[in-house]
């Protein structure tokens, strides 16, 4: 897992994070569009959002371009990417309190919604639900949560088949192939991949309801939930 993570940590790295996801997850940009709108139908006009795995700060500036009413916890583990997710921020910086940790770090709120984009395939499979009741703890009744993550099937045959479209899909958006061959290897052994199946039990035993799945892109799925 550190190297998986080293990137994170690096200024260089983290300065070009930007290119990196639109290049390995389909419809990027349009991953954040839907999070704004779901979490729009029901958070009000002034919510207050929590948002982890916020390092980078691109979907802080999606929703805070979205609703402009909105203001942000925003928690990550490496401090380089919080200084980029301030960076990118620029003038929306002051809507967006920054925090460096995990869940234990983030304010009690509570919220009025929350995401989780490409982050809790990180965690072991306690810390997962572990975490995603936690998220779950800080928000109001009813309030909606996003996530959004690598799922999918676990078969053997079938596991390796997804790993090379998700590398395929990568170098297609003109990634270096020695590059998404690298991050394909590390995906494969560091990460914690379960099926969306088991994703979607473990939003339900965190006490989340209403669980939906609105995205599915090669390698990676995305829920909408109710608190």
């Amino acid at each position: 897992m550190s190297d998986l993570m080293a990137p994170f940590s690096d200024p260089q790295a983290v300065a070009r994070y930007a290119e990196g996801p639109p290049r390995f997850v389909p419809g990027f940009t349009d991953l954040h569009r839907m999070t704004t709108i779901l979490l729009g139908e029901r958070a009000p006009r002034e919510a207050r959002v929590l948002v982890l795995g916020a390092g980078g700060g691109l979907e802080l500036k999606a929703l805070a371009e979205a609703h402009p009413g909105w203001t942000f916890d925003g928690v990550d583990p490496a401090a380089e990417m919080l200084k980029q997710a301030g960076r990118t921020l620029g003038p929306l910086a002051p809507r967006a309190r920054l925090h460096q940790g995990y869940i234990d770090d983030a304010p009690e709120g509570p919220f009025d919604a929350a995401t989780c984009l490409l982050t809790l395939h990180f965690l072991a499979p306690e810390e997962r639900q572990r975490t995603a009741s936690e998220i779950r703890k800080r928000l109001k009744p009813g309030a909606p949560f996003v996530a959004a993550h690598s799922s999918f099937p676990q078969g053997e045959d079938e596991r390796a088949l997804w790993l090379s479209r998700y590398a395929a899909f990568a170098v297609a958006s003109g990634a270096d192939p020695a590059l998404a061959q690298r991050a394909r290897a590390a995906v494969a052994v560091h990460l914690n991949i379960f099926t969306p199946e088991q994703d979607e039990a473990i939003l339900r035993g965190a006490g989340f309801s209403d669980v939906s799945l609105f995205y599915a892109a090669f390698t990676w799925r995305g829920w909408v939930a109710s608190a």
